[in-house]
């Protein structure tokens, strides 16, 4: 029993860890950070993939967990889906390094390693490996300036920028990606 323990610790940590040379934002304000965020950019995975109109909202539960709320249109079912999960912080909350769940006991790091520390109005976030990279913005369109110098951050950081999928957030057509 003990060895499964340990085999699920390791597999939960890694699912959760950050990527080697990413750090994390400090002085993180999760206030201001709550809310919706659209989904500018995304490397492909199977649970958001053929989805267009991606977003994520942010909101804290009454026991100081985050309520996380992914909504995107399938454009292979023609409607939207969305998906409920719970986010903790890994330590520190003013380190933006946190573990969600989606369905327990399974939990993915999620690691804002950019942000506009200003204003909050983008955020470009890691998964527990390079293969998980999203980009977001409080609006659907972000400035091709920011845009560019975060796609310059994620390659100088060796994610690959490449396979990135730009998530159209135009009125959802049945049958096609974007």
């Amino acid at each position: 029993m003990k060895q499964i323990a340990f085999v699920m610790t390791i597999f939960l940590v890694g699912c959760t860890g950050v990527p080697k040379g990413v750090t994390p934002v400090t002085g993180f304000d999760v206030e201001r950070y709550l809310g919706t965020w659209y989904e500018v950019a995304r490397l492909d995975h199977s649970f958001e993939r053929g989805m267009t109109n991606v977003t994520a909202t942010y909101l804290k539960n009454e026991d100081g967990t985050i309520g996380v709320v992914n909504r995107g249109y399938k454009t292979d079912n023609c409607r939207f889906e969305e998906a409920e999960g719970t986010a903790r912080f890994q330590g520190d909350p003013s380190v933006a390094s946190l573990s969600v769940t989606f369905f327990w006991p399974f939990a993915g790091g999620y690691h804002v390693f950019a942000l506009d520390q200003q204003d909050y109005q983008y955020a470009m976030v890691a998964g527990p490996s390079r293969k998980y990279l999203w980009i977001l913005s409080r609006s659907a369109e972000l400035d091709t300036q920011v845009r560019d110098a975060l796609i310059a951050e994620a390659r100088r950081l060796e994610f690959p920028v490449e396979d990135l999928i730009f998530v159209s957030h135009a009125a959802p057509q049945c049958g096609s990606e974007g």
